[in-house]
């Protein structure tokens, strides 16, 4: 989830373990704890994007992680602050560390909650940036800063926001499972056969669903909104796949459809290869739009070295799909 989300699910946890004894500062010090397993965005600046993509919600999301640093920020901060408990102060750091990739595993991205196990928890039911998550949550925490550390009142406010958001984070996989029936329905209406199929929300809400569908040849894309009242359309998208030629032997290339589960396509465009990673779909919802989210050139130097580099993005390719995405929400 986004960092603000972060934040305010980390200071709650901190208030609701810590809080009638530390105060606001319990919620400071969760606050802190729930922003750090995101640091590890920080690798891409000193490896390759294939090895960032892989680091990025991995051991820092983990409950090891977790267990191993929470002991080491509770000693630190019992030495100095005034409230010297060693236990409790282990118990806001951890459930703080653990409850961020505990959200994060209801993303399309996912976490490695489990690491080293090459296990990638991913429910996709919620988008990194849900406003019915969010301000909820921070309303409530804002009431519950203002009021007293020994008050009644900031305990309520508190625990409201932790039961609001996490009643709308069940929710979400019923409206999951509602979506998925829709989808399924459709493709058996439409004669279609398919080998998985594949469902998330779209950006900033749970109320328009998207699909990738993997057929034989080709991955077929569609959305539906529960406004909806014309039938299901769907874009087909060739894999392409026997572009790659040789290069699919090669680790780098390996790594990377292992990290897209192998949900992606290939085109060529000037004699260059990019890798299109469907699992976020498209940064538009113009029919046969080729303006996938994540998508990368694959550059090959003389001695043969794959790498993999992002496709620039044009922030009005952003603001356009809002406009799209508000207008689709509506129904079709």
């Amino acid at each position: 989830m986004d960092s603000l989300t972060q934040i305010v699910l980390g200071a709650a946890v901190g208030e609701a373990i810590l809080g009638k004894k530390a105060g606001n500062k319990a919620m400071l010090y969760g606050a802190i704890a729930g922003t750090i397993p995101d640091l590890d965005v920080f690798a891409s600046y000193f490896t390759d994007t294939v090895s960032a993509l892989a680091i990025h919600r991995g051991f820092t999301h983990s409950i090891v992680f977790s267990l191993l640093f929470a002991p080491i920020l509770a000693w630190i901060v019992s030495r100095y602050e005034t409230f010297k408990n060693f236990k409790s102060w282990f118990w806001l750091f951890f459930w703080s560390f653990v409850t961020h990739p505990i959200l994060d595993a209801h993303t399309t991205w996912g976490t490695q909650l489990f690491w080293p196990f090459d296990l990638r928890l991913a429910f996709k039911t919620i988008f990194v940036i849900d406003p019915l998550y969010t301000l909820p949550f921070l309303v409530f925490l804002i009431l519950a800063m203002r009021q007293k550390r020994t008050s009644e009142k900031r305990r309520f406010y508190n625990k409201m926001g932790l039961i609001i958001s996490t009643s709308y984070l069940i929710l979400t996989f019923l409206l999951k499972w509602m979506a998925f029936i829709q989808f399924e329905s459709a493709l058996k209406t439409q004669n279609i056969d398919y080998l998985e199929i594949d469902t998330r929300p779209s950006p900033l809400n749970t109320i328009l669903w998207s699909v990738n569908v993997q057929t034989e040849d080709a991955y077929l894309l569609g959305n539906y909104s529960f406004f909806d009242t014309q039938p299901i359309p769907f874009e087909s998208y060739t894999k392409n796949h026997e572009l790659l030629g040789d290069l699919v032997e090669n680790e780098s290339v390996k790594r990377m459809i292992a990290i897209s589960e192998g949900w992606y396509t290939i085109n060529k465009k000037d004699d260059t290869l990019y890798f299109n990673d469907l699992r976020f779909g498209l940064l538009s919802l113009a029919p046969k739009s080729e303006n996938f989210v994540f998508k990368y050139r694959l550059d090959i130097d003389a001695s043969g070295k794959v790498t993999f580099n992002e496709a620039p993005k044009d922030s009005r390719d952003g603001k356009k799909l809002l406009t799209e995405l508000w207008q689709r929400i509506k129904g079709n």
